[in-house]
């Protein structure tokens, strides 16, 4: 039984802009532009705890510990999936990420993985917030990235 259909273009093509916009703000390390794009009782799942539980947590223990440490953030925005609701106003979307990493003698590496977005609006057209990020690092990428850089 098929139970998806096409996403609206102009619903994928805000999404992409989401995930877009969230690229633009890593690579800034720019917190405080990227909280307007989750929730404030945002869920993640990160690399340093099981769950993170509200945005102002979720920015101390994950992004601070990752987007200063890694370089040139961006989405394969062409490959990027979603699953929109048939009221339009929930969406999951799904891309693969790449960046690049540091080793601790600050050699490079390539640090790829894939993200899952639950993400929400109160009405058609508003812009999307996330609720929920799943992001996780390709098989044999190193989890940890030694940079340390400033937006």
């Amino acid at each position: 039984m098929r139970m998806r259909t096409a996403p609206d273009a102009e619903d994928l093509a805000d999404i992409r802009r989401w995930f877009a916009r969230l690229a633009e703000c890593v690579q800034a390390v720019d917190y405080e532009a990227a909280y307007k794009l989750f929730a404030d009782d945002l869920i993640a799942f990160g690399t340093f705890n099981d769950f993170v539980v509200e945005r102002p947590i979720v920015v101390r223990e994950q992004w601070m510990n990752v987007w200063p440490t890694i370089r040139n953030f961006r989405w394969r925005l062409d490959g990027l999936q979603a699953i929109v609701s048939a009221d339009r106003l929930s969406a999951v979307g799904m891309a693969i990420f790449e960046s690049d990493g540091f080793h601790q003698d600050g050699g490079t590496f390539e640090r790829r993985g894939r993200a899952t977005v639950a993400l929400a609006r109160p009405g058609i057209g508003a812009p999307w917030v996330a609720l929920h990020t799943h992001m996780s690092l390709f098989r044999g990428t190193p989890d940890r990235s030694f940079g340390r850089f400033s937006g």
